[in-house]
């Protein structure tokens, strides 16, 4: 029989004849679909052959089976590969996921700088060629509390373009307990080596001293750095001098001070329960020489790594050959300066989407999740359990790990099916739709959907509710 529906396998031209393919023709292209009925044929084939596939009905059955591989394909390969989702994990600065979603305004401001032309290099009062670096680079420094500031394409970036521009050739002093690894593999030691910087140990994992820096400081030494521990905490039998302790230290010995600061709060957060993240301008009050840190974690923007600092070492940072390889482009400066103006504004706890996660309360989510629970239950028809219970959400993004603001849990169980099968119909949604599965249950946190995304989630719950998942008939680009 395998032997029998091989040689039935009808030729590629002949399938493409058909009305599905001509179709797809029409929406992709020829030689496209003719890519996808050779995979689909080739891998038929080699299923056919082992076993693993049984057609029963000739002919006819195979061309209907490829066909219907072929919708299947076609409907992937129309989908982007980048698409938006509904974050409702309750993560609010969600690595996978994009980490921050942007405000509205800065949205608009992107849309209107890739649309048209603009002023990205080109000074409009001199009429001639300006630089890029200048765009919002006073707002930064006025918002971080700095001489100056600059823009590179994340906080890695800013990291390796001041141990190169500062300490090339030259020690950099940092604690043992600071020599992190963040998300991508990403670790200090090995981003100073590639700066062209050696590093220099002091202290221990759990404590070191400023008297462990003074001991170590050589005619080698070009840097003392300080690493916010973003995404770990040591806890118990520890010390760890203060930014003020390592500022002083710098400037007695007559060499700079930086600190990685990570996420980067441009305002105080410990009001909202956020207590362990340092505000930028914090430091630089205290006398460290610059900072680092990211654009789309704490401070809500798009990603990029700003280091804000004396004008001395900014232009020294601006200046360095690397700066043009880690440079931003117009969408990411449109971003961070319609985002920076909402700080300067004092409306950030309105209108920055992760600053206003992070400060709804639980009363405030309490409120949603009992709208949020009658909707779903009049659009599944009770099909659904849905009860509401206290739970956590996070910070996420190596932020504030030990931090757990409180929420409540939209909780949703099936008689008929399992959480998994549900998780999995939202996750297929036409927009997809995050969650998380606890002891058989489908967890929502609406402390990171928008109040416009509910009603998209109401609407997959009801598809998804139902006894068998939902298939397309058609493709759609």
């Amino acid at each position: 029989m395998p032997s029998e529906l091989l040689r039935s396998l009808p030729s590629i031209e002949r399938l493409l004849e058909r009305p599905l393919a001509s179709q797809l023709s029409a929406l992709f292209s020829r030689e496209r679909v003719r890519d996808l009925l050779r995979e689909i044929t080739d891998e038929i084939r080699d299923q056919l052959a082992s076993g693993e596939l049984r057609i029963a009905g000739g002919t006819k059955s195979i061309t209907e089976e490829i066909e219907r591989w072929l919708g299947v394909r076609a409907a992937a390969s129309a989908q982007p590969s980048l698409r938006r989702v509904i974050n409702a994990t309750g993560v609010i600065i969600h690595t996978n996921l994009g980490r921050a979603p942007l405000a509205r305004q800065a949205i608009e401001a992107v849309s209107d700088v890739a649309a048209h032309y603009s002023n990205l290099e080109y000074d409009l009062e001199r009429g001639e060629r300006g630089h890029r670096e200048t765009h919002c680079q006073d707002l930064l420094a006025r918002l971080a509390g700095s001489e100056a500031a600059v823009v590179a394409n994340n906080n890695a970036a800013a990291v390796l373009l001041v141990l190169n521009t500062l300490a090339e050739g030259g020690e950099v002093m940092v604690s043992r307990g600071e020599l992190i690894e963040i998300g991508g593999s990403f670790r200090i030691p090995d981003v100073m080596e590639k700066s062209g910087a050696t590093l220099r140990e002091v202290g221990t994992t759990n404590r070191t001293r400023i008297a462990d820096y003074e001991a170590a400081i050589n005619e080698r030494t070009r840097l003392i750095l300080r690493v916010h521990p973003s995404n770990y905490r040591i806890i118990g039998f520890t010390e760890r001098p203060s930014v003020q302790e390592i500022a002083d230290l710098a400037s007695r010995v007559g060499v700079p001070s930086f600190e990685d600061l990570g996420s980067g709060c441009l305002v105080d957060l410990s009001p909202y329960g956020v207590k362990d993240e340092p505000v930028v301008s914090h430091s630089l009050k205290a006398g460290i020489s610059v900072v680092s840190f990211s654009g789309d974690k704490m401070l809500g923007g798009p990603q990029a790594g700003i280091i804000a600092g004396t004008r001395e070492i900014v232009d020294r940072v601006r200046k360095n050959p690397l700066m043009r390889a880690l440079r931003v482009d117009k969408m990411t400066y449109a971003a961070i300066e319609a985002t920076l103006r909402l700080y300067e504004r004092g409306v950030s706890r309105s209108e920055v989407p992760v600053i206003r996660a992070i400060a709804a309360t639980r009363e405030e989510i309490a409120e949603r999740a009992a709208r949020f629970r009658e909707s779903i239950t009049v659009s599944t028809k009770g099909t659904l359990k849905i009860t509401l219970e206290d739970g956590a959400s996070v910070i996420g993004g190596g932020s504030a790990p030990e931090v757990k603001l409180p929420t409540v849990l939209v909780s949703l169980e099936a008689a008929g099916f399992s959480a998994v099968t549900i998780e999995e119909r939202l996750r297929g949604y036409k927009i997809p739709i995050i969650t998380r599965t606890e002891h058989n249950r489908v967890m929502i946190d609406l402390r990171t959907v928008a109040p416009e995304e509910e009603a998209i989630i109401v609407d997959a719950l009801a598809e998804a509710a139902q006894p068998a998942p939902q298939t397309a008939a058609s493709v759609e680009v």
